[in-house]
């Protein structure tokens, strides 16, 4: 998402409704391969001569510099619900893709969709506390699904640097937007209740 929107930051643009994906993402990204990073290191990752305790430390607070990923869903919520990244997904699996990657395209295809019905079905319910409940699960599936399709665009154009990365990125998004998928088309607005007394 950097990479696209790189080009139109240089010609003095102003994209917002990438950024807010791009920072959130960023930032819970880095808490999780730190922390990964800690885990392989054992114990002994703690030490200071190492620098994953330093990166651990920094990307906890990375999420703050950056507004905090909450922050970044609540600025993301209105393009998540007026079709933004639908758009923009839209857009991105118009575009053509070298034959070896059209499976990746199509399980990508399949993740929009996904992703798609579950704005249709949060919007029908017509309720601002569902919405609100369901708001961190659509920011992470819009994040996935824009991800996914820029990697395979990437990797269509330069399979050698980013063939391997599509694949494995969609294997991990595909799970995450089924995980969210199943949550939000799983729930009601008469469910919120009991999400309050939890």
């Amino acid at each position: 998402m950097i990479v696209r929107a790189g080009p139109g930051l240089q010609r003095g643009g102003n994209l917002p409704h990438h950024h807010k994906l791009t920072k959130g993402m960023n930032a819970e990204y880095s808490n999780i391969n730190s922390y990964d990073s800690i885990q392989v290191h054992g114990g002994s990752g703690y030490m200071l001569e190492y620098a994953c305790q330093r990166l651990y430390r920094d990307a906890r607070i990375t999420s703050i510099y950056e507004g905090t990923t909450q922050l970044q869903v609540v600025a993301a919520l209105p393009h998540i619900t007026t079709g933004t990244y639908t758009s923009m997904l839209d857009e991105l699996e118009a575009a053509a893709v070298a034959p070896e990657f059209e499976s990746l395209k199509a399980r990508a295809k399949a993740m929009d969709d996904k992703f798609k019905a579950a704005i249709d079905y949060v919007k029908a319910a017509e309720n601002n506390e569902f919405l609100d409940l369901c708001s961190r699960r659509l920011y992470e599936m819009a994040g996935n699904c824009v991800m996914a399709q820029l990697l395979i665009r990437d990797a269509s154009a330069n399979a050698e640097l980013f063939g391997k990365s599509a694949k494995v990125y969609l294997n991990l998004a595909e799970a995450e937007v089924m995980k969210h998928s199943n949550f939000i088309m799983n729930l009601t607005a008469e469910q919120i209740a009991d999400y309050k007394k939890a």
